[in-house]
């Protein structure tokens, strides 16, 4: 796998999601029980998986699923860690193990730009840890620390890396959590005003 190092909102929004993938976020429970959900999880992140000679790719495993759930425990505290230096250390130590390096090549436009690869056999993990590691550098370095908060609503302990423009995300997950948090105040405004 390919990521082109300035566009950290992918590897960003690919951690967000998938740190709220754990039972401790969902009510619902794990969001990734198997090597199916995990393979839709790939597919709709765009991380491809594993290419064997022929260009062939097995589907992921138990064992990756396992992998994934440690990883997402990795970025869950890496999300929490108070210091920017402890977080890009973090960051760091987890695109070192997961790439072959960065390199520099020419985009579909023709200009040059920095990549990281990963092995074209990396296991979903790897490739997963790749691209959340730049997501994770590259926002900690273009808009800092305060982009990675928790979730504002009461009863979620959601994460996540906030990559919009103005900044002002409140939610991990703003077509639920957000909309949860919409339906409580009006009911609440609903119930002031009748009992006014």
């Amino acid at each position: 796998m390919q990521v082109l190092f300035s566009d950290y909102g992918w590897g960003a929004g690919t951690a967000t999601d998938l740190v709220n993938t754990s039972p401790r976020v969902r009510s619902a429970g794990e969001a990734l029980p198997d090597p199916d959900a995990l393979t839709r999880f790939l597919a709709e992140h765009r991380v491809p998986v594993r290419v064997r000679a022929g260009g062939t790719g097995p589907a992921p495993t138990a064992d990756d699923v396992l992998a994934v759930h440690a990883l997402r425990d990795e970025l869950r505290a890496l999300l929490e860690y108070g210091s920017e230096t402890e977080m890009a250390d973090a960051a760091n130590a987890m695109l070192s193990r997961s790439t072959l390096g960065a390199r520099l090549g020419r985009d579909e436009a023709g200009t040059w730009q920095w990549y990281v690869h990963t092995a074209p056999d990396a296991a979903p993990g790897v490739q997963l840890a790749a691209l959340s590691a730049v997501g994770v550098l590259g926002t900690l370095r273009t808009l800092g620390a305060t982009r990675f908060r928790g979730c504002a609503a009461p009863d979620c302990d959601g994460a996540f890396i906030d990559t919009s423009r103005a900044g002002r995300r409140r939610y991990c997950m703003p077509e639920l959590c957000g909309n949860r948090q919409n339906v409580a105040n009006h009911r609440a405004r609903g119930n002031r005003r009748e009992g006014a």
